[in-house]
């Protein structure tokens, strides 16, 4: 995983750039790299005057996510898993369908007309001979039709010996030739095509692929994210007492990473020292307490589990006080930072990095709105890359309010769709969730500011629908009408003139 060249400077972006000040403390020897997330260079020691840098734009960070990183090649995976996977070849036969003769009917196998003597089941029937058969039974050797249980009745013959009869209610020339037979073959010929490579994967697919003899689909690859939770004011249940927040990211982060194509497959709780960031971000073990001989033999629901992750997202120790600790633990691992500070608000403090052994470090600001637009702006485009899929698309809307320039940074805002215009949202602070929860999508608002009815950048929510062309629709002309027809005075009422 290669990271993309620079593209372009700040203002060849046509912003200005913010500055930050890093904090003194272990940096990326790569930092002083414009490619690497700095255009003024960093510190290199602890003892090192640290330096200015410049921001990436929201623009250059959005786009070296999808660039840094190449799709993760194609790899079986069991069936249950498969759901919703794009399928990476075509998938083919390997029995015939169905593989054997089968009744699709309870009732008796038959050879000729009847009455028929009744054989012992599975051996081969002659002319005049009936075995008892249910729906899916192999058909056995000999065997012409199946007579319906309906429409079939057991008998004695002179002698006393159980005959089977037609009943009074078989159809007239019942049972015909093949009557009720299900031929092996029917459905596919082993070595025919079921289903084509780049096939979106659902429930049918999977069950025919099982009938086709298969207990795992090659599928295009997708990311194993693993997610860190930092802060050790942070609690999970009940309400929060003063100087704790309750945790707002375990109850989402993995349901919006699988919607962003990544599959999350681990959370870790860390604290906020040094030691506790470092082994966490160094533990590659896939699946820590499961002994090594017991992998490839768990459930298929763990398989996930027992991958090494492509992808950790942290939350939280993006900013530059003491307890803060992402950058100088991807240094420490030999890291390098591609993506550190993006010119926007809020999630400004955002972090994309890469470590040697090509997992990418994502670091999330610690509020969860910031934390939000930090996803969006380098998990979408990342985790996508990854997964074979386009740059999210970003769409134009006019804008519904007048929003006043702020020079330097691109704002992130949600907003709700009304009357056909882009509303910025209220309740939208770094910490607030209340706005985003309403919003159908989120303005990508330059630094000069943006005029009321202004088409302004957005993108969609990972859980929402996608953005109408409202900039399209705006454009297009009106349908004309079709020419009303002279009122009458007698004859039927035309209503179709009331819905024009």
């Amino acid at each position: 995983m290669t990271p993309a060249p620079p593209h372009g400077s700040p203002a060849a972006a046509g912003e200005e750039p913010a500055t930050n000040t890093p904090a003194d403390g272990p940096a990326d020897a790569a930092s002083g790299n414009p490619e690497h997330g700095s255009a003024g260079g960093r510190a290199g020691s602890p003892g090192g005057a640290p330096q200015r840098h410049l921001a990436h734009t929201w623009q250059e960070a959005w786009q070296l996510a999808f660039d840094c990183a190449a799709p993760i090649p194609a790899a079986p995976v069991a069936l249950r898993e498969a759901l919703g996977r794009t399928l990476a070849a075509d998938v083919e036969a390997l029995v015939d369908l169905p593989h054997y003769a089968s009744s699709a009917m309870d009732g008796w196998a038959v050879n000729g007309s009847g009455p028929w003597i009744l054989a012992e089941p599975g051996q081969r029937l002659a002319p005049h001979q009936a075995s008892p058969i249910v729906t899916g039974g192999l058909i056995p050797p000999g065997a012409k039709a199946v007579l319906r249980s309906e429409s079939g009745t057991i008998a004695s013959d002179e002698d006393g010996l159980p005959v089977l009869q037609l009943a009074g209610s078989a159809k007239p020339g019942e049972p015909r030739n093949g009557e009720h037979i299900r031929k092996a073959a029917e459905e596919a010929v082993a070595g025919e095509v079921l289903i084509k490579g780049g096939t979106l994967l659902n429930p049918a697919h999977l069950a025919l692929a099982a009938l086709g003899g298969h207990d795992a689909l090659p599928v295009l690859g997708k990311a194993v994210v693993r997610l860190v939770f930092t802060g050790s004011e942070v609690v999970t249940a009940g309400i929060p007492q003063p100087g704790e927040v309750r945790d707002t990211f375990g109850p989402q982060l993995a349901g919006v990473v699988e919607m962003l194509g990544g599959i999350c497959a681990g959370e870790t709780k860390i604290g906020d020292s040094y030691t506790e960031w470092l082994a966490a971000l160094e533990d590659t073990d896939p699946a820590p307490g499961i002994p090594a001989a017991a992998v490839g033999k768990l459930p298929a629901r763990s398989t996930a589990e027992q991958l090494p992750a492509d992808v950790v997202i942290t939350t939280g120790g993006t900013g530059r006080s003491g307890t803060d600790h992402l950058r100088r633990s991807v240094a420490e691992l030999g890291g390098r930072l591609l993506v550190d500070g993006i010119a926007m608000r809020p999630g400004h403090p955002a972090v994309l990095a890469e470590l040697p052994d090509g997992r990418f470090i994502i670091g999330l600001p610690g509020n969860p709105l910031a934390a939000m637009m930090a996803l969006s702006t380098l998990g979408a485009p990342l985790l996508a890359a990854l997964a074979h899929r386009p740059l999210p698309p970003v769409t134009e809307v006019p804008c519904g309010a007048m929003i006043e320039p702020d020079p330097g940074r691109t704002r992130l805002m949600p907003f709700r769709l009304l009357y056909g215009m882009a509303s910025p949202a209220q309740h939208t602070g770094p910490g607030m969730m209340r706005g985003l929860a309403a919003a159908d999508g989120v303005l990508v608002v330059p630094p000069h500011g943006v005029q009321l009815g202004e088409l302004v950048p957005a993108f969609a929510l990972p859980w929402g629908a996608a953005l109408p062309d409202l900039a399209a629709a705006k454009d297009k002309p009106a349908p004309k009408r079709a020419a009303r027809k002279p009122g009458g005075t007698s004859g039927p009422v035309d209503w179709s003139e009331l819905l024009g």
